[in-house]
């Protein structure tokens, strides 16, 4: 049989270019003809965001936005966008930001313009999240899809270098995670290995030149590519284990993803020789782990869950809870004990090399 697949590709319009943020985010709610605009932003990015939104009449800001996006969270967001009349959402910083706006989108079915500090790449997808009494539920729902993305590589200078690398981990990980999804095909797969190309290309220039915008660029071109190939393909293995580390333990997401993704990798790409092939040739090398690892070293990356407040005694309520979730398209079959065994390995930083019986 030949080439057979059924590929869906999100509408949706990016602008990028480096400190063009504030023209373009004008022009942009010019063109949707917005007349009482919300714009969300934490308090640490209040003062990027006002530079930002300085060429738009802005009716009102939020700055309410907390990891996992909490229900009361969301929903006191709701409730303040409708008591404003709001008619488009702008939202100013990482992934947590960009969720807070798509849980507002989810009701309202207001549009979204995204204007990402981060690599987390929540803002080229359509897939919502929120955390309700310690457990995150995530969905689909072209509302939440931002109708535009501004990408401005100026606006990543204020992230630290270990920020920047947890972050365009956490990219890297929506492209490896395409790989063996549920909707994985041939067009996710050429996105996701661009995606790993330009991440493993900017993420070392970011950490040899913080202040310069080369790596930046690449690193948000990464992400976006990331972003596109995990929205068509689905959340795999990596994304339901991180999930349920977030929701339930609140472990930091970019850094648990950063974490976690080499024994993901080193457990599925024994199952599935093409796409580990694919995997290895974006890094430059011969073996899919090898070439992650090796980036991963370079960068200094997140090494063990217990870094980040995980404990052994955490391990049987993530395994109970994370097995439902597991997409039957994963290559490997995944068990109680082998995913134990994985995330003992990932809670101490384990080489994932030692694990490849997992």
């Amino acid at each position: 049989m030949g080439l057979t697949f059924d590929h869906v590709t999100l509408g949706q319009r990016v602008l990028f270019g480096t400190g063009n943020a504030a023209e373009n985010l004008a022009a942009e709610a010019a063109r949707l003809g917005a007349q009482h605009v919300m714009v969300i932003a934490s308090d640490r990015e209040t003062e990027m965001a006002r530079i930002v939104a300085a060429e738009i009449e802005v009716a009102l800001w939020h700055h309410d936005v907390v990891m996992h996006v909490p229900i009361e969270a969301a929903e006191k967001a709701r409730a303040a966008a409708a008591g404003a009349d709001i008619d488009l959402l702008v939202c100013i910083g990482g992934g947590s930001t960009t969720g807070l706006a798509k849980a507002i989108a989810m009701t309202s079915r207001l549009p979204i313009i995204a204007v990402p500090t981060t690599y987390a790449g929540s803002e080229a997808t359509n897939v919502w999240g929120l955390t309700k009494a310690s457990r995150k539920t995530t969905g689909v729902d072209d509302a939440v899809l931002p109708v535009t993305v501004i990408y401005d590589a100026a606006l990543t200078l204020s992230l630290p270098v270990d920020m920047s690398v947890a972050s365009g981990l956490n990219g890297m990980a929506h492209c490896i995670d395409s790989m063996w999804a549920p909707r994985a095909d041939p067009i996710n797969a050429a996105l996701g290995a661009e995606g790993i190309r330009a991440l493993s290309q900017g993420l070392p220039l970011i950490a040899a030149d913080p202040s310069g915008t080369e790596g930046r660029e690449q690193a948000l071109y990464g992400a976006y590519l990331a972003a596109v190939a995990f929205a068509s393909a689905g959340s795999g293995l990596h994304h339901k284990i991180c999930h349920v580390l977030g929701g339930t333990f609140n472990l930091p997401h970019a850094q648990t993803h950063a974490t976690v993704l080499p024994y993901v990798l080193a457990f599925n790409a024994p199952a599935t020789p093409d796409a580990a092939a694919r995997i290895a040739v974006a890094f430059g090398t011969t073996d899919a782990l090898t070439g992650l690892q090796e980036l991963r070293k370079r960068l200094d990356a997140p090494k063990a869950l217990a870094d980040y407040g995980f404990t052994a005694e955490g391990i049987p309520e993530a395994v109970a809870v994370i097995l439902p979730a597991v997409p039957a398209s994963n290559p490997r079959p995944v068990t109680t004990e082998n995913l134990t065994r994985l995330l003992q390995a990932a809670l101490t930083g384990e080489d994932p090399r030692a694990r490849l019986d997992l």
